[in-house]
């Protein structure tokens, strides 16, 4: 019998949205292995701290342009001179196995994947207001205020694509956002299809099939 597939959601926020701290809530209420944050291929050198597999999966850049060019990557962006990637092989396994994927990408990042994917659910989060944004930008207290001013005019910048995305939160009360976050997930999970390939056998016993 068929397994259901897992769905694939992207999940973009300017800097300061609280995307991290809703995926983190969302995973944490979750975690029975339901649903699973993508995690991205990169050529930047490994931070103290951090674990190859669990914050990224480290590549070389050859290995990184080899993946280019055998078009194994969903999406991929050079950032400052690093690469950034998502594996095709990686997401597809791990949805084959009915799990749920969230992928922490940006507008472009975004635009690939739905490109490939049409009907990936993107949801895009917003700050409740400029001066809530830069408040949560500036009381990290770890950048000058020409960095502060840098990433408001990014935020703007990534702001400006809201259009592009599915959903639309407001992240102005954490846990109503958290709670329309997956109240979006739990949705998809009871579409048509989905159902029709959980519950093959009650479908068949109820039809007289």
């Amino acid at each position: 019998m068929p397994q259901a597939s897992g769905n694939l959601f992207i999940l973009a926020a300017p800097s300061g949205g609280g995307k991290s701290s809703l995926i983190k809530a969302l995973l944490d209420k979750h975690n029975d292995g339901s649903i699973q944050l993508s995690v991205s291929l990169t050529t930047r050198p490994m931070r103290p701290g951090e674990i190859d597999g669990k914050h990224y999966h480290f590549v070389t850049v050859e290995e990184f342009k080899q993946q280019i060019a055998d078009n194994t990557l969903f999406e991929w962006a050079e950032v400052f001179g690093n690469y950034y990637g998502t594996s095709k092989t990686v997401i597809e396994n791990t949805m084959q196995q009915g799990i749920d994927v969230f992928l922490d990408i940006d507008w472009q990042g975004a635009r690939q994947v739905k490109k490939l994917l049409p009907k990936t659910d993107s949801i895009f989060i917003l700050p409740p207001s400029t001066e809530e944004l830069r408040r949560r930008l500036t009381g990290r207290g770890q950048d000058s205020a020409e960095v502060i001013e840098q990433r408001m005019s990014t935020a703007r910048s990534e702001i400006s694509h809201y259009d592009e995305f599915d959903f639309i939160l407001v992240n102005d009360d954490f846990e109503k956002t958290l709670k329309d976050l997956e109240s979006i997930v739990l949705s998809q999970r009871l579409k048509h299809r989905q159902q029709l390939l959980r519950h093959q056998q009650l479908f068949k016993d109820l039809l007289g099939e």
